[in-house]
């Protein structure tokens, strides 16, 4: 009985930390999309590095922001 409550509390802990487990690696990918991005359009444009600097910095804004925004939608939804 014990092994089975075990599993059961392991399940449920995983079951609420699982949407908040993708966040980190949402707010990489933006930044990481974002800097190749601008790295891209400094070479098509010959402006390296100003695209580059102003991408990346746009990609960090927009990570922080996305991630905030789902981690208040997520709590919203887990208090109601």
């Amino acid at each position: 009985m014990k092994t089975k409550n075990k599993k059961e509390a392991i399940a449920k802990a995983y079951q609420q930390a699982g949407p908040y487990l993708g966040l980190g690696a949402q707010l990489a990918a933006t930044i990481v999309l974002m800097l190749f991005l601008g790295r891209w359009l400094d070479k098509q444009l010959g402006t390296l590095p100003i695209l580059t600097i102003i991408f990346s910095i746009f990609g960090g804004f927009a990570g922080i922001y996305n991630m905030i925004k789902t981690t208040l939608n997520l709590n919203k939804k887990k208090s109601e």
